[in-house]
């Protein structure tokens, strides 16, 4: 990747993470850990990868996103709404009374989202289906797919991963975001993900693997390596930090969804600051 870009890159995704942080003090808590942990990616996503314009949210041929661990939603919505799909003023009626930013990814309330998350499992089947449906119209798009590994746990998410391998749906890609932390923990002490590169290479798919997930280079290297194999579902397994960036969250065994203040948000950011030198 282009060292400019990946400077702009960088830059963005520190400004995303501040906005997803005062986000959820404004409505005093929400899902913190796994919005932290997928900043890198969503910067990456909208702004060097995939195809889609605020001007034109619903265009029938752009390449979409289902974020199938839809809780999510408030790194989701920052980056949305600094990619210019809606004033970032909403962002401080997230979760609120009559807000058109709910907790969890909702395509019938945001501009930019492309599916309703919140039943974990379902939003990777749907990516499946639409990547089905945009091959069989013709079009050039693709379908891109976030999952988290304790959502991995499900059934439902293996059925789709076997049907895509079959289909031979190269333009799916999905990324899994393996932190290591679920809501009720551990996912070691719950049902340990194992050998996920070999499960899912079983299923026939392409996979890249990032050590660091939460680097935009490395993610930006294993997306080239997969868009060069066109006849297979693309898997890019994420080792990230939950909670990355917001750093009372870091390491924190309940970080999943977590009470946070304007103050503590600001004393977090601050601290983020002098970690990264900004």
């Amino acid at each position: 990747m282009d060292s400019k870009l990946l400077e702009q890159l960088k830059d963005l995704a520190f400004d995303i993470r501040v906005k997803t942080i005062r986000e959820i003090a404004c409505f005093g808590s929400g899902h913190i850990g796994g919005s932290m942990s997928i900043v890198e990616l969503l910067t990456y996503l909208y702004y060097a990868e995939m195809d889609v314009d605020a001007k034109a949210p619903k265009k029938d041929d752009r390449d979409r996103l289902a974020v199938s661990k839809g809780h999510s939603g408030p790194a989701v919505y920052a980056t949305l709404a600094t990619k210019g799909f809606f004033p970032e003023s909403w962002l401080e009626t997230l979760n609120q009374g009559g807000t058109s930013l709910p907790s969890h990814c909702d395509m019938t309330k945001t501009p930019g989202v492309d599916f309703t998350g919140g039943s974990l499992g379902q939003g990777f089947s749907a990516a499946v289906g639409i990547a089905l449906g945009q091959r069989l119209k013709g079009y050039k798009s693709r379908t891109f797919s976030i999952v988290g590994d304790g959502e991995a746990q499900e059934g439902q998410i293996y059925e789709a991963a076997e049907a895509a391998g079959s289909w031979k749906l190269g333009n799916l890609f999905a990324f899994l975001d393996l932190n290591g932390q679920q809501l009720d923990g551990y996912t070691k002490d719950i049902i340990p993900s194992g050998d996920v590169k070999d499960r899912w290479e079983s299923f026939g798919w392409d996979v890249q693997v990032c050590e660091n997930g939460n680097d935009i280079a490395q993610i930006a290297e294993a997306m080239e390596k997969a868009k060069a194999v066109a006849d297979k579902p693309h898997m890019i397994i994420l080792k990230t930090v939950k909670s990355y960036g917001y750093i009372p969250g870091e390491g924190v065994k309940a970080n999943h969804s977590m009470p946070i203040s304007k103050e503590q948000a600001e004393q977090a950011i601050e601290e983020l600051r002098k970690r990264e030198g900004r």
